[in-house]
């Protein structure tokens, strides 16, 4: 799958937990949420993006998320 996709995707879904009125549980529960339903292709690509272009492309949230709970990803 495109990075393209997924950074597209990995953002959907920010915005559906940016909702959540406690933001480090949402961040939690996005992280979760893409462990849960990603393929680990899919997970990885993701990372391997963040390593190499940073946040590019990335909500503040779904970036957030992402580096905050990296370990629950791999």
């Amino acid at each position: 799958m495109q990075v393209d996709n997924l950074i597209r995707m990995a953002n959907q879904i920010g915005a559906f937990f940016e909702a959540m009125p406690n933001r480090p549980e949402a961040l939690e529960n996005l992280a979760l949420h893409i462990k849960k339903f990603w393929e680990p292709g899919m997970r990885s690509a993701l990372l391997d993006h963040l390593d190499r272009a940073g946040d590019a492309g990335l909500s503040r949230m779904a970036a957030e998320a992402i580096r905050l709970h990296r370990g629950h990803l791999r």
